[in-house]
């Protein structure tokens, strides 16, 4: 009987299309999912073709004078920046390469996981052991990455009953590569399928998918330091909580395996998910125990993932909504697209570019759907 009950609330999952909004109050803003996760280099051309591996291609290129960049970023130094976009989504998940001529740092850099001021963006893929073959070889090449053992976890309870050939697991296999320049986390979907999160174009060599959502680890040691660090998300830019703050941690084994956590380790943890697109979550952490702290090299002009970017419906009104609050902004200026914009940063030390939409050719999915597949 239990079993019978399982699979019929699995069924009706598989069916229905599951609201997405919230009766929570947020101002409404029409912020998007993360846009782009823009990332420092001295070297744009390397980066690019590193990024079209994973299905990504260029489809605008930008220019900024050292006057331009001192204005919006807060960097003194001639810019060139490229945006690419992974197969035909262009609503969120995008990668913009900034190419400093004079960069101010190095950034947080290969690292521990869990340093603080390290930014991790997240795809998914269809093959995630080759992804680690991959990883693994560039490490035992000399190369300086981490790549984490695939764990599988069950996110939805979505697995029941005896488990065989006609009656298989339903998950995720995920991972972390953690890298001199960036970080990953990548998964693999079994059994089911969500439309409009993690889309992967068959022309992407590495067979991945545009950026699904993004990590922060933040300083901080309590979940009072999480709220008031990261508040600001729903009262300025519109972001809605996922839920309240919640400590995870080695009991876990995605947190475990994603972060190569020792047994015994906890984090505090808070999600938030845009009221107007699936896709392009947030995901913070703070640690309740000591970690090396790189966050002042996580500024705008360094390299790695400094900076994000969301559209909103108007910039001027969320840009007087984080004055109010005491959250330094820049002026509205045009960016090295020519989108009126500014540049805010955060007290969880991070800098987001808010901008107005862009045009879109593919619409964001406003609702989650769990569809079944048969793999």
């Amino acid at each position: 009987m239990k079993f019978l009950i399982s699979m019929l609330i699995l069924t009706i999952i598989s069916l229905i299309r599951i609201p997405f909004l919230h009766a929570e109050e947020l101002p409404d803003t029409g912020v998007s999912g993360v846009y782009e996760v823009m990332i420092g280099t001295d070297d744009g051309e390397k980066l690019q073709t590193y990024f079209e591996q994973f299905g990504f291609r260029q489809i605008a290129k930008g220019q900024f004078t050292p006057k331009q960049a001192e204005q919006l970023y807060g960097v003194g130094s001639e810019l060139r920046s490229i945006r690419l976009q992974n197969g035909e989504v262009n609503s969120h998940g995008l990668i913009r390469i900034l190419e400093w001529k004079n960069l101010l740092g190095q950034g947080v850099g290969y690292a521990q996981p869990e340093t603080i001021g390290q930014r991790m963006l997240v795809m998914r893929t269809k093959d995630i052991f080759r992804l680690h073959d991959i990883f693994s070889d560039a490490r035992q090449s000399g190369e300086p990455w981490l790549a984490t053992k695939p764990v599988y976890d069950d996110l939805y309870n979505m697995t029941t009953g005896k488990l065989n050939a006609l009656n298989r697991r339903v998950g995720v296999r995920e991972m972390a590569v953690y890298g001199q320049l960036f970080n990953l986390v990548l998964f693999q979907r079994y059994g089911y399928h969500i439309p409009g999160y993690g889309t992967i174009h068959e022309a992407s060599p590495l067979q991945t998918s545009e950026v699904t959502h993004n990590d922060f680890v933040l300083a901080g040691s309590t979940k009072e330091d999480m709220h008031r660090q990261t508040d600001y998300y729903r009262d300025v830019l519109g972001f809605r909580p996922e839920g309240p703050v919640a400590l995870d941690g080695d009991w876990q084994a995605g947190p475990k395996s994603v972060f190569n956590m020792v047994d015994g380790a906890s984090h505090w943890y808070r999600g938030f998910v845009s009221p107007n697109n699936i896709s392009g979550k947030l995901k913070f952490f703070v640690n309740p125990d000591q970690r090396p702290d790189r966050q002042a090299n996580q500024r705008p002009g360094e390299v790695g993932i400094t900076l994000h970017s969301v559209y909103v419906r108007n910039p001027e009104k969320v840009r007087q909504s984080a004055l109010a609050r005491n959250i330094p902004v820049t002026d509205l200026l045009p960016n090295e697209f020519g989108q009126q914009s500014f540049v805010l940063l955060g007290p969880d030390g991070s800098a987001w570019q808010v901008m107005p939409p862009p045009a879109l050719n593919t619409n964001a999915t406003t609702e989650l759907d769990f569809q079944r597949v048969n793999n």
